[in-house]
């Protein structure tokens, strides 16, 4: 019985007609996500586009006041185009594909298909960048993402040793509460902003009390809500009001903002006899291991401000592997250490301050392993059939007397 339902699934999964519809959405799908590069980047079009299960294209720029700019195009995402194609490819090999050595090219051509979809989805789930700065004699041990935030409580209570306790802040709502059994109070965002622009007030502005502690009201910072932007060379100042309460007791407002960052004095409390500090930041990720940079070297071309080269001298210690190494970081030549690639990417301060950009992707080398083995594949399909044998038709006699005749007499005079 299970054979009459399953039977028609198979044909489904496993036709080529299925193979082509797919591959026209993806291309679909690759068209108008180039064509929204214009107006989300590059980071925010791969998240809509390629790393969601649905998406909707709008020809009208997202800032629009036009209600059909909330409307769209529903074209499916690559988190479900990618599965289906796989489905389909690993279902027409396990179903119609029939095993012979005069087919082994394509079974390596298939596999490597299949291994080039599966390091997609490898890189997108596990894989990050982040960013590393670094002043010279200066110490890290974390790297900051410059595309989401969190929200941060750090106790602060022991000398030598910070607690931390962080949620991510990108998809909070205004009235959200935070009541997380391990944290030490409950957190209720009254104001979350994708983006403000946060600045001190003038004379003649007023200033609402939507803080009631911390730099807001002692600075006079008020947060007005800013249009989300998606330039390559800008953030989203993502900015919130929180209230506090200890147990039932309200302990008031706080304004945090990843604009408010180590330049302005942090803003603390008191709770349950400790000290902690509150704050809303870029997303951090610390290692086992830290960095040091000894010196920080910008070459020039003489007589000109044209850059020729700009490095960055460092020694990496990880204290539970026994590990002190030096490395110089170039152009090209990246420091590669605990499963992270660290490029230079920028420099600040008058040349006193380095940019490591860090990459995390567990699955870089699925790709060349991908494409090799479909060029082996290619070369194996293509060498088997040049030196195949080629069958020769031999002509028979038959009863009816279509086999060779002798000449006549009249040919050979």
């Amino acid at each position: 019985m299970w054979q009459k339902f399953l039977r028609p699934l198979l044909l489904v999964f496993t036709s080529l007609r299925l193979t082509v519809i797919l591959l026209v959405l993806s291309m679909a799908l690759v068209f108008f996500g180039t064509l929204d590069q214009v107006n989300f980047g590059i980071h925010e079009t791969q998240k809509r586009y390629f790393q969601s299960f649905l998406v909707f294209w709008n020809p009208l720029p997202p800032e629009s006041t036009n209600p059909l700019a909330r409307t769209g195009l529903p074209l499916p995402g690559g988190y479900l185009l990618g599965p289906l194609l796989l489905l389909n490819l690993l279902a027409a090999q396990f179903y119609r594909f029939r095993w012979s050595w005069q087919k082994s090219g394509i079974l390596l051509i298939h596999s490597g298909l299949v291994l080039l979809i599966v390091s997609g989805f490898v890189t997108g789930f596990l894989g990050y960048e982040r960013q590393m700065w670094i002043d010279e004699g200066g110490t890290k041990n974390w790297a900051e993402s410059y595309m989401e935030n969190e929200i941060v409580l750090i106790d602060k209570s022991e000398e030598n040793r910070d607690r931390v306790y962080a949620f991510d802040s990108d998809h909070l709502k205004g009235g959200e509460i935070i009541d997380d059994p391990k944290l030490p109070v409950t957190l209720e965002i009254e104001e979350y902003y994708p983006n403000a622009s946060v600045r001190q007030a003038g004379p003649n502005m007023r200033v609402e009390p939507a803080a009631t502690n911390g730099a807001a009201p002692r600075m006079g910072l008020t947060a007005t809500p800013a249009p989300e932007t998606f330039a390559q060379d800008e953030f989203n100042a993502d900015t919130a009001i929180v209230r506090v309460y200890d147990g039932d007791r309200d302990l008031g407002t706080w304004m945090v903002s990843n604009l408010l960052d180590d330049r302005f004095p942090p803003q603390t409390f008191m709770a349950n006899g400790r000290v902690y500090e509150i704050a809303l930041r870029f997303k951090r990720e610390y290692y086992p291991f830290s960095i040091t940079l000894r010196d920080f070297a910008h070459d020039r071309y003489p007589g000109t401000d044209i850059p020729k080269n700009f490095s960055s001298d460092v020694v990496v210690t990880d204290p539970q592997a026994g590990v002190e190494r030096e490395s110089l970081i170039y152009m090209n030549n990246p420091l590669r250490y605990g499963g992270h690639t660290f490029y230079q990417a920028s420099f600040a301060n008058q040349d006193t301050s380095s940019m490591l950009q860090v990459v995390k992707n567990p699955g870089w080398t699925l790709p060349y392993i991908a494409v090799t083995l479909v060029g082996l594949g290619l070369v194996v399909q293509f060498g088997l059939g040049f030196f195949r044998p080629r069958r020769r038709k031999t002509a028979t006699a038959t009863a009816a007397g279509n086999g060779p005749q002798p000449p006549s007499p009249d040919a050979q005079a």
